[in-house]
């Protein structure tokens, strides 16, 4: 079943691809002065929080191997909405990664933890960039809750929501001003 034919219950939800590059599954334990020292399955536990909330359907898969990553791509090219991607190494070398991002019909958001263009010249100009729809980095694990949100936010706009609640798919309430100027 394809995007468009999802019924409108449950099954109709809005679904998202996560995908971890090469080396990401070391996060916690490779540079933590780079990286952090929150592991991947933290990072993917908050994604799957963060979906909850949202209330969409989340895939996640890290892979080592591109062609693992341009597959997962194309096996869910009529099944998602929208993807994130930490390239991860492949960031700089990857022309066949660029491309399928290119190939399928919905928004991918790269996200690195790291800020690129604070970090040596090997690693500052990413080749995915181009064809992505929008880059988060810079954030820590935060960059991929920050994409996460605001892919979903992208995607809901442009099936047509008119309003932030129906953005979010729940009323918004205002804050209150607490004395501020």
């Amino acid at each position: 079943m394809n995007r468009n034919e999802r019924p409108s219950n449950g099954a109709g939800r809005l679904r998202f691809l996560v995908l971890h590059g090469p080396n990401t599954n070391l996060f916690g334990r490779r540079e933590t002065n780079i990286y952090g020292l929150e592991t991947l399955e933290f990072i993917d536990e908050r994604i799957r929080a963060l979906a909850s909330e949202l209330g969409v359907e989340v895939i996640i898969q890290q892979s080592n191997h591109e062609g693992v990553l341009i597959d997962a791509f194309q096996s869910h090219i009529d099944e998602i909405d929208g993807a994130i991607i930490n390239p991860a190494g492949f960031s700089f070398s990857s022309v066949a990664l660029h491309d399928v991002i290119k190939a399928v019909p919905f928004p991918t958001i790269e996200v690195h933890l790291s800020n690129l263009a604070q970090r040596d010249q090997v690693h500052r100009n990413s080749i995915i960039t181009a064809a992505a729809k929008g880059k988060v980095m810079g954030l820590g694990w935060r960059s991929y809750t920050a994409a996460f949100r605001a892919l979903v936010e992208i995607v809901r706009e442009s099936q047509g929501a008119d309003s932030v609640e129906a953005v979010y798919d729940r009323p918004i309430t205002k804050s209150t001003d607490r004395g501020r100027s």
